[in-house]
C-alpha cells in the first residue's frame, strides 16, 4: 500500500526537538472521501451532468473532406532559361492556402450554386426558424471551411462543417471546383507584353508619388509645419483657455461695478454706508462697529448714574469719537480698494481681449492653409497607393508568366458523412465521468487539506506542541443527564468510563505537582465539553479517594447547578457581595454553600451570575479563597468560560496550578488553540495536555494511527 510521509519539527512538551510523522496511506485518503463524500458528490454529480447536459444539446455538426494534390511536372525550357512551376516549399503551400481562404474564391462558390443545390444549403437553417420565415443570406450557411496543408506532402485538404451533411460535401467539393477556376484565370495567360506595360505604368507612378511627396514636404518647410493638425488643436485649446478666462473677468468686472454703484448710490442718497454688507464686511470695519457700539452702551448707562461732567461719562464721550474717525478712516480705505478692484479688473478684461484676438487671428491662419496642405497630403497619399499597386501586380505577372501549365488536380471528392462529428455522445460521456471523478477528488481531498480544525492527535501533539491527555468517545447515545457521573453509570457506558479512567491516569502522569492543587478546564469555544470533561474528572480522583471540590467558576454562564440538580442561591459571587469573609470552617460557610454530591465529592456553585465578573475574579480575596480550600481538599477541579468568549479564563488561570485544555473534534481550529495555549504559557501556566472530545469509535481507531506510531517510535528509539 503506497503511503505519503509529511515530516514536521516539533518541541511538543518541553523536551528535545523531534521531528512529527504523520503518515497518509490509502486509508487515511479513504476516509478523507468518506467524510466529505456529502460535500463534494452532489458537486461532482452537478459539475458532470450539467457538463454532459451542456456538450450533449449542442446542434449536430458533419464534416467533409476534399483534398488536392500538387506534383512535380518535367522542367520546362525556354529561351529565358529553366522554369520549374512546382511546389517546392512551404511558402508555396500557404500561398495556395491563402488564395482559398481569400474572399474572391468565397465570392465564387457563393454565386456558383444553382437553386437545387440552395434548397439543401437551406434545408438545416430552415429547420431552425419558424414557418414563413426567409431563408438566411448563403454566406451564412457555408459553415466552417478550413484549408490545410499535409506535413511532408503536396497535399491540401479542404474541410467543411455544416449542419447537414449533404451541404458539408456539396460546400467542400463546390471549393475545389472554384479554387481551380481561379487558378486557371489568374495564374495562367500572362504574356511578356503584359509585363513590359506594367513595369512602364509603375514607372511613372512612381515618379508621379516622389513629385506629390516633395511638393508636401516643400509646402510645410515654408509654412514651418510639423503637424497642421497638432498645431491647429494647440491654438484651439488656448483659445477655449482664454475665452473662458476672458468670461470669468467680465462676470467679475461686472460684480465689483455693481458694488461701485451701490456706494455712490448710498452717498448720494445720505444713507449709512454701514449697511453694505462688502463694507460692513471689510478689513477692521467689524471691530470697529462693535467697539461703537459698546461703548455707546455704556455711555448710556454711564449717563444715567453720572452728570455730563463726570470724568467717567467724558472719557467714555472721547472714546466714542475717537471710534467713529477710525470707523470713518476704515469705510474711506474700504471704498478705496473697491476702486483698485475695478481698476485692475477693467485691466484684466482689455489684456484677456488682446490675447483672444491674437490667438483668434492664428487659428485663421492654420485654417486657411490646412485647404493647400489637405490637398496636397491627399495627393501624396493617393499617389502611392497607386503606385504600390501596380508594384504588386507586377510582382505577381513576373512571377507567373512564363508558366504553360498548372501542375494541380483535385485527388478526392468529399462524400457525405454517415454521422456527425459532434456531440460526440460516448465521448462526452467519459469526459464527464472522468471531470465528475476529478472534481470529486479535488474538492474532498482539497477541503482535507485547507480545513485547519482540530482532528486528530498529529493536530494536538505536532501542530499545537501540547501533549494529548486522552480521547473521550462521541456521548450521542447516552442522555445528557447520564453524562455527568458517568463513572456511576453502570456497564452500558464502558467505552466512555474506560476513555474517562485513561485521562484520569494520564492527568496523574503529566502532573508535577503533588497534592493539593488546582487544576483549571477551560476551551476554546462553547460547546466543546468542558463542563462534562471537568465533572468526571472530578469523580475519577473522587472514586481514587482523593477528597476532590468541582468549582463553578463560569460566572457569566454557570452551569453546574443544573447538572447535578441544585440552587444556585449561594456560591462564589454570593459570598463575595456579602464581604468575602473567611472566618471559620469554609465547608460550613454558608455564604458559600458548598454541597457534598457524592463520596470525596464536593461542589461550589457560582452563587448566581455576573455581567462583569472581572471585579471578583482581580480581587486579591479570590485566590486567597482557593488557597484555604486548596488546605479543605486534596483536589480543586475549576471549571471556566471558554477563553474565545471571554477573558475570565485568562485570569482564573492565574491563580490556578494546572491547566487541562478541552477541544472538540472537528469544531475549533488549530490557530486559535495554539493562540490561547501560547498565552497560558505565557502567563508561566502548567499545561498538562488537551483532551480531544467527541470522537465516533471509527474515528478514534483512526485518528489514533499516529499516537501509536509515536508511542512505538519512543519506546524502540530509547532502546537502541
Amino acid at each position: 500500500m503506497s503511503d505519503s510521509t509529511h515530516t514536521r519539527p516539533t518541541k511538543a512538551h518541553g523536551g528535545d526537538d523531534e521531528v512529527a510523522i504523520e503518515r497518509r496511506t490509502l486509508r487515511d485518503y479513504y476516509i478523507i472521501l468518506r467524510e466529505r463524500v456529502w460535500i463534494s458528490l452532489p458537486i461532482a454529480l452537478v459539475v458532470a451532468v450539467g457538463f454532459f447536459y451542456y456538450q450533449a444539446r449542442k446542434t449536430p455538426i458533419y464534416e467533409a473532406v476534399a483534398s488536392l494534390q500538387f506534383e512535380k511536372p518535367e522542367t520546362v525550357v525556354t529561351s529565358q532559361g529553366v522554369v520549374d512551376p512546382s511546389v517546392r516549399s512551404d511558402q508555396d503551400l500557404n500561398t495556395y492556402i491563402h488564395d482559398i481562404n481569400s474572399n474572391k474564391v468565397r465570392m465564387s462558390v457563393i454565386q456558383s450554386f444553382t437553386p437545387a443545390e440552395l434548397e439543401i444549403l437551406e434545408r438545416a437553417a430552415m429547420k431552425q426558424l419558424p414557418p414563413g420565415s426567409e431563408p438566411p443570406p448563403v454566406s451564412s450557411l457555408l459553415g466552417t471551411v478550413d484549408a490545410e496543408p499535409l506535413r511532408y506532402s503536396y497535399l491540401i485538404t479542404i474541410t467543411d462543417r455544416n449542419q447537414d451533411p449533404e451541404a458539408a460535401a456539396l460546400v467542400a467539393n463546390r471549393y475545389v471546383e472554384e479554387f481551380m477556376n481561379y487558378l486557371f484565370e489568374s495564374v495562367g495567360g500572362k504574356n511578356e507584353e503584359a509585363v513590359t506595360y506594367l513595369r512602364k505604368r509603375a514607372e511613372q507612378l512612381r515618379k508621379d508619388s516622389e513629385d506629390a511627396e516633395k511638393q508636401l514636404q516643400d509646402y510645410m518647410r515654408q509654412h514651418n509645419l510639423v503637424s497642421l493638425d497638432k498645431s491647429i488643436d494647440i491654438i484651439s485649446d488656448r483659445l477655449k483657455s482664454v475665452n473662458s478666462a476672458l468670461s470669468a473677468a467680465r462676470l467679475d468686472m461686472l460684480s465689483v461695478q455693481e458694488l461701485v454703484q451701490e456706494v455712490a448710490d448710498f452717498k448720494k442718497s445720505g444713507k449709512n454706508l454701514l449697511e453694505i454688507s462688502y463694507i460692513a464686511s471689510h478689513g477692521s470695519v467689524p471691530t470697529l462697529k462693535a467697539q461703537l457700539s459698546e461703548a455707546e452702551q455704556t455711555q448710556a448707562l454711564l449717563m444715567e448714574r453720572y452728570l455730563e461732567r463726570h470724568p467717567k461719562v467724558i472719557d467714555n464721550a472721547d472714546k466714542i469719537a475717537i471710534t467713529k474717525i477710525q470707523l470713518s478712516r476704515a469705510v474711506d480705505l474700504a471704498i478705496a480698494d473697491l476702486d483698485t478692484r475695478l481698476a485692475a479688473a477693467k485691466d484684466s478684461v482689455d489684456a484677456l481681449q488682446k490675447e483672444y484676438a491674437s490667438q483668434e487671428g492664428k487659428e485663421l491662419s492654420l485654417r486657411a492653409l490646412s485647404v493647400d496642405y489637405d490637398s496636397l497630403q491627399s495627393r501624396s497619399t493617393v499617389a502611392k497607393s497607386y503606385y504600390m499597386e501596380i508594384l504588386d501586380r507586377l510582382n505577381q505577372t513576373t512571377t507567373f508568366k512564363n508558366l504553360d501549365k498548372i501542375s494541380l488536380h483535385p485527388l478526392d471528392k468529399a462524400q457525405v458523412p454517415g454521422s456527425p462529428i459532434s456531440p460526440n455522445i460516448p465521448g462526452i460521456m467519459r469526459t464527464s465521468i472522468g471531470l465528475g471523478v476529478l472534481v470529486f477528488l479535488a474538492i474532498a481531498i482539497g477541503l482535507g487539506f485547507v480545513d485547519d480544525r482540530v482532528k486528530s492527535a498529529w493536530d494536538v501533539e505536532s501542530f499545537i506542541g501540547v501533549h494529548l491527555l486522552g480521547i473521550i468517545p462521541q456521548l450521542g447515545t447516552i442522555r445528557d443527564d447520564e453524562k455527568i457521573g458517568l463513572l456511576d453509570v453502570a456497564a452500558g457506558n464502558e467505552s466512555a468510563n474506560e476513555a474517562f479512567l485513561g485521562l484520569y491516569s494520564s492527568v496523574k502522569i503529566q502532573s508535577k505537582l503533588d497534592f493539593p492543587k488546582s487544576i483549571l478546564v477551560t476551551s476554546t469555544i462553547p460547546g466543546e465539553g468542558k463542563t462534562l470533561i471537568s465533572c468526571n474528572l472530578a469523580a475519577c480522583f473522587a472514586r481514587h479517594g482523593k477528597k476532590t471540590l468541582l468549582i463553578d467558576c463560569d460566572l457569566r454562564r454557570p452551569m453546574l447547578h443544573r447538572h447535578f440538580r441544585q440552587q444556585n442561591t449561594a456560591g462564589i459571587i454570593s459570598w463575595f457581595e456579602q464581604g468575602a469573609h473567611m472566618d471559620g470552617d469554609v465547608l460550613t460557610n454558608p455564604e458559600l454553600g458548598i454541597v457534598k454530591l457524592g463520596e470525596n465529592l464536593w461542589l461550589l456553585t457560582s452563587g448566581g451570575r455576573s455581567k462583569s465578573p472581572t471585579e471578583l475574579l482581580e480581587n486579591p480575596v479570590f485566590p486567597q479563597l482557593l488557597e484555604r480550600l486548596k488546605k479543605q481538599f486534596d483536589l480543586v477541579v475549576i471549571d471556566s468560560p471558554p477563553m474565545g468568549a471571554v477573558t475570565d479564563a485568562m485570569l482564573i488561570a492565574e491563580r490556578a496550578d494546572e491547566v487541562i485544555y478541552v477541544c472538540r473534534f472537528n469544531r475549533a481550529y488549530r490557530k486559535h488553540i495554539k493562540l490561547y495555549i501560547k498565552a497560558l504559557r505565557e502567563g508561566k501556566n502548567e499545561i498538562l495536555g488537551i483532551v480531544l472530545n467527541g470522537l465516533s469509535p471509527r474515528r478514534i481507531e483512526y485518528y489514533s494511527n499516529y499516537r501509536y506510531y509515536r508511542s512505538y517510535k519512543k519506546y524502540y528509539g530509547a532502546q537502541t
